[in-house]
């Protein structure tokens, strides 16, 4: 089952401009607002993978960015204890 943060990403895909909502994780509530013209379920689970795909490397680019904050603190003189006060 897809998450909401993976439909919600697969149907930006599509139309970035898209207005929509949605409950529990449920291609069957997506509610289209402001006129959004709808998109069939069929177009939207056709991206899920790659949707899921973008989150997740969205997801490594942050972890990825902090470590490379922190070596850069490190770098500096900075100790874990001052790095993690920060």
């Amino acid at each position: 089952m897809a998450t909401t943060n993976a439909i919600l990403k697969a149907i930006k895909i599509i139309n970035p401009n898209a207005e929509v909502s949605i409950s529990e994780n449920d291609l069957d509530t997506i509610v289209w607002e402001n006129g959004t013209n709808p998109i069939s379920k069929s177009d939207i689970e056709a991206k899920l993978e790659q949707a899921q795909n973008e989150l997740d490397a969205e997801a490594q680019a942050k972890i990825d960015n902090k470590t490379s904050a922190q070596n850069k603190l490190k770098a500096l003189g900075l100790t874990d204890a001052e790095i993690e006060a920060l």
